[in-house]
This record gives C-alpha cells, structure tokens and sequence, in this order.
C-alpha cells in the first residue's frame, strides 16, 4: 500500500502546532492568545468572566442577519471580528484596525479561531488616501488619533489613511460596527451611511460630551437610522433602518 503523503506545508504544521502549546484565554468559545504583553490585566481578567465587550456582543449577535457584510471601525483586540464570523450567519466582515502593535496579534486571533470570514485592513478612514499620525500608549484601550490623553506617554507611529466613502462603495456594507475611542464625531459626518441597514455603535461621552452625542443622534436620523432602544444599552447604541 502507498505511503499517504502529508500535503499539508511545513511551516503551517509547524505554527498550528506552536499554537496548541500556546495558554490561551476563552471567551464566548473563542480563544484569544495570552499575551502578558500586550494584554494587560483588566482585559485578561474580563475576558476570562465573559464581560469584555459585553453589551456590543450581545446586540452584534442579535442584529447581524443571514448574508449582511459588515464595517467594523476599530478591531481592537480582534473580538468582535471572530465573534461576527465565528457566531453569526453575515457573509463577511472587513475590520479596520489603526494602532499598528495589534495588527499581528488581530491575525492571530483570526487564525486560531478559523474566522475565515473576517478580513483585516490596517488603516485609519478619512477624506482621502494618505497617511496620519496615531498615538500608541501603554494601554491599548487609551490608544487613540488623539495626541492628549491626561498626559499618558505616547509613541506616535504614522498609519495609513483610506478614503472613507471609497471603502464604502467598495465594500457595500449593510451593518456598520464602531468603536474608534471618540473619533466617531469627527467620522461619522464624512460617511455616505444611506446604504446601510443597521449602525451598531459605542459611543464614548466622556470625550465627545453632550453636544458630539446630541450631532450623531440628528446626523444618523438624517441619514435615515434611527435609535433602536430594545439593542441598545447604556453607551452601547443601535440604529436601524428597518423598525
């Protein structure tokens, strides 16, 4: 009888076996790699409780439907990515992620989750193509485009810069994902939203104030979305055009 050949690449058994000897942190059946480094203790501890992203997961898990694809502004750690491809029926899931030290570990995340629906881009959105500055701290949830942040200590790396409206209609997406640390003010007037069917949002008060929230309730009623209060919960918001 013929010898059966493994066909499988070298260097893919090799990282998949490194993979398993890797400590992971599970969360809502995913795993997450634990990285002392770049995960500090707060969000190792709310993954390992289930708390991490909480509210955002379980409206993200409500709302997605058969066949949506989905933006996601801000992929952080990766979570909402492999949870919208492990656990929901969308088609895809594009995730633009600025803060370069998480773009590595984002890959990883998708990898040992197999969430082969969820496509990464490293990039900040904007007017136009080009490239701006991002301000990496200590804590990656403090990272922001924001250079002030009470004094925290910074690393300014330069990003790249996609043409918002040009993703959009490349990408043609019906759900809109965001969590980009109080940016959403300044971003979400540039959008064309028209073609979407539901914005899930965390909006961030503490630096927008009442003023950034009151612009982004007109901008998306505007536009068509309006505040679906049984998703949302506290600073985590939904709007749908479809109630």
């Amino acid at each position: 009888m013929a010898e059966t050949q493994n066909t499988q690449p070298q260097d893919q058994t090799e990282a998949e076996t490194a993979s398993k000897r890797q400590p992971v942190l599970w969360c809502r059946d995913m795993k997450f790699p634990r990285n002392m480094e770049l995960l500090p203790k707060k969000i190792r501890m709310s993954l390992r409780t289930g708390a991490y992203e909480r509210d955002e997961a379980d409206a993200a898990l409500k709302l997605i439907r058969k066949g949506d694809v989905v933006l996601e502004l801000g992929a952080g750690i990766g979570f909402m990515s492999t949870l919208i491809s492990t656990q929901t029926r969308a088609r895809e899931v594009h995730s633009f992620e600025a803060n370069p030290g998480l773009i590595d570990y984002i890959h990883e995340v998708h990898r040992v989750n197999r969430a082969k629906k969820a496509q990464l881009h490293h990039a900040v959105l904007g007017d136009k193509d080009g490239s701006t500055t991002f301000y990496c701290r200590e804590d990656i949830l403090s990272s922001s485009l924001d250079p002030e942040d009470g004094g925290i200590e910074t690393t300014p790396a330069q990003v790249p810069v996609r043409d918002a409206n040009k993703v959009i209609a490349e990408i043609k997406p019906t759900i809109l994902v965001c969590d980009i640390e109080g940016a959403e003010a300044d971003l979400l007037p540039k959008l064309d939203l028209s073609g979407l069917r539901a914005l899930l949002i965390e909006l961030h008060p503490q630096w927008i104030g009442s003023e950034g929230i009151k612009s982004i309730f007109q901008l998306l009623h505007d536009q068509g979305l309006v505040y679906f209060p049984k998703m949302s919960y506290s600073k985590v918001a939904v709007f749908r055009s479809d109630w």
